[in-house]
């Protein structure tokens, strides 16, 4: 049998049945990513394996490092197959690590490489991809196509002129921008970008924020309000401890696999962000991330002050995120909602990714979830209803996030 085949992960005949008849091929919202917009509007064309697969992906630079490949070979000097050739030396040794899975996922699902990737069958692997890598559908656009993907939100920063998202009226997948403010600068001028980014679409914000005090609350209620007020959804992500290598950081600059998480304290600031836009009545569709697991069932818990009809789930705990992108992580996420909030009314998950070939981890995820249903359902901890428990799977999936978005 193949390492990936039909029934990855899925280990009752309950989630078998819940992923296939009601999560497999649903349509993917890709709400929150980081991919390069322009590469999109140009519909790039990658060079390799290397550019395809390890371009940019710090997940995998902080593998290698960890299994003592030299920087020469990540971010280097040394040609894109020598590259290659070390992250498949490192790959086999990833035991226990959501990489294993996503990488043999991704060559399995884009180019049908059923092998275990390894430094003895790299040069064969790295030569199919490259003859592959000369058809049309593996272009940006066509793999995004391949991916069954709806809509796209990319990350875009306050004075961009999204130009390059004007050049996608021509593609049928839907790409909008998603605004992303340095809070350490915002002013009142930044409501004029507001304006112009909803005009191309813009129907979210995002934030990273990894400390609350009193500025950053006033900062966070002046933005909730205006965001209320164009009806875009705010995305708050928490606890992440940046740059820490600082040699590192001069040499290659942020977003190169020198970050951690926090542990800041966070109930107390964030229940003054939420309540100060609640008392104007200007509270609007909020996510909060916690990078921390420590802060899963404070997010779980401080949701269920706020939330607010004739939104379902006007607050939303999001996905696993970053570190927490792994099964566990996911699961844990997943539990402390269905045990603190409603599980069905997720918006479930997103790519935040850089990379091309990341959309199989909506599949990986989607597996997670059927399985965690199927364990409740064979423990006899709920009804083994198809009809319920097919709702959820396909809300949660795609339709939840559909609604919530508008999109």
């Amino acid at each position: 049998m193949s390492f990936i085949h039909d029934d990855f992960m899925l280990h009752s005949t309950v989630a078998k049945r819940l992923y296939h008849e009601f999560a497999e091929g649903l349509p993917i919202i890709d709400y929150h990513c980081h991919l390069p917009v322009q590469k999109i509007a140009e519909n790039h064309r990658f060079a390799d394996a290397f550019e395809l697969f390890l371009g940019g992906d710090h997940y995998k630079w902080r593998l290698m490092r960890t299994n003592g490949i030299g920087e020469t070979y990540i971010t280097g000097e040394a040609d894109g197959y020598e590259k290659w050739l070390a992250f498949c030396r490192t790959l086999p040794l990833a035991v226990g690590n959501p990489l294993y899975h996503w990488t043999h996922l991704e060559l399995k699902r884009y180019f049908g490489v059923d092998e275990l990737l390894s430094e003895k069958n790299a040069k064969a692997v790295w030569d199919h991809i490259d003859a592959m890598l000369k058809r049309p559908e593996f272009s940006a656009r066509g793999l995004i196509r391949q991916s069954n993907v709806e809509v796209v939100c990319t990350t875009d920063a306050p004075g961009d002129t999204l130009e390059h998202h004007e050049k996608l009226q021509d593609f049928e997948v839907r790409v909008v921008p998603a605004f992303r403010p340095d809070l350490s600068k915002v002013t009142p001028g930044l409501t004029k970008d507001m304006d112009f980014f909803h005009d191309h679409g813009c129907r979210l914000s995002d934030h990273a924020v990894d400390a609350i005090d009193d500025e950053t609350v006033e900062k966070l209620i002046f933005l909730g309000r205006e965001y209320a007020s164009r009806g875009r959804v705010k995305q708050l992500h928490f606890g992440a401890l940046r740059n820490n290598n600082r040699r590192m950081f001069e040499k290659l600059g942020p977003d190169t696999g020198f970050d951690s998480i926090h542990d800041f304290p966070l109930a107390a600031g964030l229940a003054k962000i939420l309540d100060g836009l609640e008392r104007e009545d200007l509270l609007p569709k909020t996510i909060l991330y916690c990078l921390n697991p420590k802060d899963n069932h404070v997010l779980g818990t401080m949701l269920g002050c706020f939330q607010k009809g004739p939104a379902r789930g006007k607050i939303q705990f999001g996905s696993g995120w970053w570190f927490n992108d792994q099964r566990d992580g996911m699961q844990e996420q997943m539990k402390a909602l269905a045990n603190l909030g409603m599980l069905s009314s997720f918006v479930g998950m997103l790519t935040d990714s850089r990379s091309f070939v990341s959309y199989p981890r909506h599949e990986y995820f989607r597996r997670i979830l059927c399985d965690l249903l199927g364990s409740w359902v064979e423990r006899g901890e709920y009804p083994e209803d198809y009809a319920l428990l097919g709702q959820s799977v396909r809300g949660i999936c795609y339709q939840n996030a559909k609604d919530y978005f508008a999109f």
